[in-house]
């Protein structure tokens, strides 16, 4: 085997960077693209121009051969599957465009692939499709591309790739295909594709690629991880390859550490945010002629490092690894930009706070101490911190659901199959625009709060119109659904330009939680009420419930995850409660976060889902027994945790099915399940709009699995990010189907109508 030349690894970097742009520039040019306002050409030169701007400002930061290849139109994983080649036949277009954006968003004649969490982020990623029979076939251009333009700038760059071992491991099979194949099993064919991307950037003159394989932290089977040792052995034992970097992340690396160090990679990236234990573990002795990429600054949250801490920590795998590089312990992807964008944040909360230059600079602070640092010399490690123990007291049980779903028949008296939404509608550029006005002091609160009523009157008449059997208000007065609550609570603050990428053009501001979480008055009432004055249709109230909010915010580090949740959950149970004084008697609370928590390994799975259930019960205790609780979850892998959504005992549970091809819905746990559950007849993340037989065919395999009178229909998510348009078609569509099916079973009274019901 020949030996490549590599270079050193750089002492300093950073697993990536956002990429949305810092006045969100990549949501504007997209957007603009779908809607046919610019070119194709266009939207390719408005993200040259982002990755030259993120590149020049890591350059001017510090970093010597930052990350390229980490910008995507649209998701990294998708990318990642374009590269390979695996791209399902029904999806190719006349451009390469139309193909890329048909997988991420569907068309008029095929659904878009499933989407779901990347790992335990609010990151979402394509779920690309590998069946037996998927052809593979290698095309290097984007990376290579990124490379040559870096290159004009001056730059040299290391380009990402997701790890085969990650992206087939995050892939699923061919709907309908053989049921004992696994996308894992075409790793050889993968890997000849690898090979080929490889020879291309070495070509180039790439002296290091970096190999994303998160899911190597998230604990693997022993086959899983000879696969793993397999495939490095194979791409390590290549004579034409840049160094190899592998980049593991979101945890401890445990029995993969010592697999990745018996392999031929020169650099092995270690999480010490999240996988401290990588300095108490044994140390492969292989580890003594390798580079160790030492994430110690968290790519995770906006909280400064401590510096000593992380010096000790560098010190400590400098006595035990052939070098050290200090890096991020993640992609940056998962924060927003600059710190200095934000005028409005108190200056004791700035002091403790850095974003993803703050945290470039901390990398490359530390590279130069540890660098001057004398071999044996820095600070001590210090001792693990003892969690402040909390137990508050539990509130009182809600009745037994037999008695609360007769109580909520005889009160509700909804029809079989009833209709609803998730909660929200489209948000306007009226709406949108009319909020920048309020928070810019160019318009008043009495003229914003009729712009909302009125938005909220043509919501409610819409439904009635349609004919939909639960409605809601749409959540107009609502920028998101955690910021909302977070900028009525005490213990949060909100930023002015901290966005950060959900999937595609879809951004969102978290929240910062740094305090003690308390309600100091009523948030979502006024306008539920207005929504219920205007209708005698049932109208749900919308809360997002604990582990959601504190999931997608930035939070504090000195208290326990859990106990921070369960002061969320107080101030959750302190509205449901005044949601019910106000007369609304179906109420919703939100958790599409319960499977995005799950810890990556099995061994810390039970102890979460019993305190997040615990929380979500606490948040809902205060119903009495005929206020009809709703929970929704979404784009998570639900079926992964359905005992714990039975757990939550909420009287009705709307679910993502449609994007997800109605795979839930094999699960045994459905059939048992006991409760209301509303199983998504189309997916809201698509433009495409079913028509009524696609969407009466959902329902009847819903009802082939469900009896009736537990089966509520609805759209996999809320309307926020679809047009008026979309959404009257859709609905329309949704209730015809209804009524058909409607027709033709009998339940013996119907969901809501008796103790079966929901």
């Amino acid at each position: 085997m020949t030996t490549p030349r590599i270079s050193p690894f750089p002492a300093a970097t950073v697993l990536g960077y956002p990429r949305i742009g810092r006045r969100r520039e990549l949501k504007r040019a997209l957007e603009a693209y779908w809607d046919g306002r610019a070119t194709a050409a266009g939207l390719r030169r408005a993200g040259l121009d982002l990755r030259r701007e993120s590149w020049t400002r890591l350059a001017a930061l510090g970093l010597d051969r930052p990350p390229s290849n980490t910008f995507s139109l649209y998701d990294h994983v998708l990318d990642t599957a374009v590269m390979l080649g695996a791209v399902p036949e029904r999806y190719r277009g006349p451009s390469a465009e139309d193909t890329y954006f048909a997988m991420a968003r569907g068309t008029d004649r095929v659904a878009p692939l499933r989407m779901t969490k990347w790992f335990d982020t609010n990151y979402h990623y394509i779920v690309p499709e590998i069946g037996p029979d998927t052809v593979f076939a290698a095309d290097p251009g984007k990376p290579v591309a990124e490379v040559r333009e870096a290159r004009e700038l001056g730059l040299s760059t290391r380009p990402v790739l997701v790890g085969p071992v990650t992206f087939l491991l995050l892939a699923q099979g061919v709907p309908g295909g053989a049921r004992r194949f696994a996308p894992l099993d075409r790793l050889p064919d993968v890997l000849g594709a690898y090979k080929n991307v490889l020879a291309a950037l070495a070509a180039e003159g790439v002296d290091w690629v970096q190999l994303d394989e998160p899911a190597l932290a998230a604990g693997r089977t022993e086959a899983e991880l000879d696969a793993a040792g397999a495939a490095y052995r194979r791409l390590g034992a290549l004579p034409d390859r840049p160094g190899l970097f592998v980049a593991t992340y979101f945890g401890s690396a445990g029995a993969a550490l010592p697999v990745l160090a018996d392999t031929p990679v020169e650099a092995i990236g270690l999480d010490l945010v999240r996988g401290d234990d990588h300095l108490t573990a044994a140390w492969p002795e292989a580890l003594a002629g390798k580079t160790v990429v030492a994430g110690v600054v968290s790519g995770r949250d906006v909280w400064r490092t401590e510096p000593e801490p992380a010096l000790a920590a560098l010190a400590a795998l400098r006595e035990r690894a052939g070098s050290v590089s200090v890096s991020t312990s993640c992609s940056l992807l998962h924060v927003p930009y600059d710190l200095a964008a934000e005028t409005t944040l108190e200056p004791a909360l700035v002091r403790r706070l850095a974003f993803a230059d703050q945290k470039v600079a901390e990398v490359t602070g530390l590279a130069a101490r540890l660098a001057v640092l004398p071999p044996g010399g820095g600070p001590s490690l210090p001792p693990p911190a003892a969690p402040v123990p909390t137990r508050p007291p539990a509130p009182p049980a809600r009745s037994p659901y037999e008695v609360r779903a007769a109580a909520q028949a005889a009160h509700l008296r909804l029809p079989p199959l009833p209709t609803t939404t998730i909660g929200s509608f489209p948000q306007t550029g009226e709406l949108r625009a009319a909020r920048a006005a309020l928070a810019a002091g160019e318009l008043g609160e009495a003229e914003y709060d009729r712009r909302v009523r009125g938005e909220i009157e043509r919501v409610v008449r819409l439904q009635e119109r349609l004919g939909l059997d639960v409605l809601v208000h749409g959540e107009p007065e609502r920028n998101d659904m955690v910021q909302y609550f977070a900028e009525h609570l005490d213990g949060f603050a909100v930023t002015r330009n901290g966005w950060v990428q959900s999937y595609g053009s879809r951004c969102t501001r978290p929240p910062i939680l740094h305090g003690d979480v308390r309600r100091g008055a009523p948030i979502t009432v006024r306008w539920a009420e207005y929504a219920r004055s205007l209708t005698a249709m049932p109208v749900k109230g919308m809360l997002t419930g604990p582990v959601t909010i504190v999931a997608w915010s930035f939070v504090r580090r000195d208290l326990p995850l859990r106990d921070v949740v369960f002061q969320v959950a107080d101030a959750v149970r302190d509205e449901v409660r005044d949601l019910e004084d106000a007369g609304i008697s179906i109420i919703q609370v939100d958790e599409p976060a319960l499977r995005e928590l799950l810890p990556l390994r099995a061994a810390d799975q039970e102890a979460y889902l019993a305190w997040a259930v615990e929380a979500y019960r606490r948040a809902t205790s205060g119903a009495g027994d005929r206020t009809q609780i709703h929970t929704h979850l979404c784009y998570s892998d639900a079926d992964q945790i359905l005992a714990a959504i039975d757990g939550l005992d909420a009287d009705v549970t709307s679910i993502e099915s449609a994007r997800s091809h109605g795979r839930i819905l094999t699960e045994p746990a459905v059939a048992a399940f006991a409760r209301g559950l509303g199983p998504g007849v189309y997916d809201i993340h698509s433009p495409r709009v079913p028509d009524a037989a696609e969407v009466e065919k959902s329902l009847r395999a819903l009802l082939d699995v469900l009896p009736p009178g537990r089966v509520w229909v609805n759209p996999d998510c809320g309307l926020k990010t679809r047009t008026y348009p979309q959404v009257e078609a859709a609905l329309t569509n949704l209730v015809t189907a209804t009524r058909r099916v409607r027709d033709t079973v009998t339940s013996g009274g119907g969901t809501g109508t008796d103790a079966r019901g929901g």
